[in-house]
């Protein structure tokens, strides 16, 4: 029995819900967004409540019923606050700063990294070595901070690199004489 699934999405005041069969449109000040579930599960709408009920006992249905509920509720939020994600770069010279729709990095190549920034999400470094992405859809925000991060993951001996904020890097000793 899931335990995320259980328990109901709570729709906020300024987002409209739609559900359709298995298609469910939100929409909100930061945009409009769609999720379609499979057809193993059932949604409802009470009052400002929306509700996931499996349609049967088996195992796939069991799995689709948290996804389902995980998903709307992420639907909601994203509509109505939105997903931020922070990045801190650790290093000597690691830069970075958002010119029109690129964002240059200076990572210790050779070479400055332009990433483009996606329709959808919006960057800001407020300090050189600090990157702010905010977004609607919470999986197009995390997909992004780990396409940045990949560019220059951290490393175990100093810590330089892309880390997320608050990210514990286990540190290694390095050579002993």
């Amino acid at each position: 029995m899931s335990r995320v699934g259980k328990n109901p999405v709570v729709v906020p005041d300024g987002v409209t819900v739609d559900i359709a069969g298995q298609r469910v449109t939100a929409k909100g000040k930061l945009g409009e967004m769609i999720y379609t579930a499979t057809d193993d599960v059932e949604i409802t709408r009470e009052d400002n409540l929306i509700f996931v009920k499996p349609k049967s006992d088996t195992g796939p249905a069991q799995k689709m019923w948290g996804t389902a509920r995980a998903r709307i509720s992420n639907l909601v939020t994203g509509v109505s606050d939105g997903f931020t994600k922070n990045l801190e770069l650790v290093g000597v010279g690691y830069r970075a700063a958002v010119q029109g729709n690129n964002l240059q990095l200076q990572l210790g190549f050779s070479h400055d990294v332009a990433y483009p920034i996606p329709k959808g999400i919006s960057m800001s470094c407020e300090k050189p070595t600090s990157i702010s992405i905010s977004g609607a859809d919470k999986q197009k925000v995390g997909q992004v901070a780990a396409e940045i991060r990949a560019y220059r993951p951290p490393e175990p001996y100093k810590g330089k690199g892309v880390h997320y904020q608050g990210e514990q890097i286990l540190r290694k000793e390095g050579k002993k004489k």
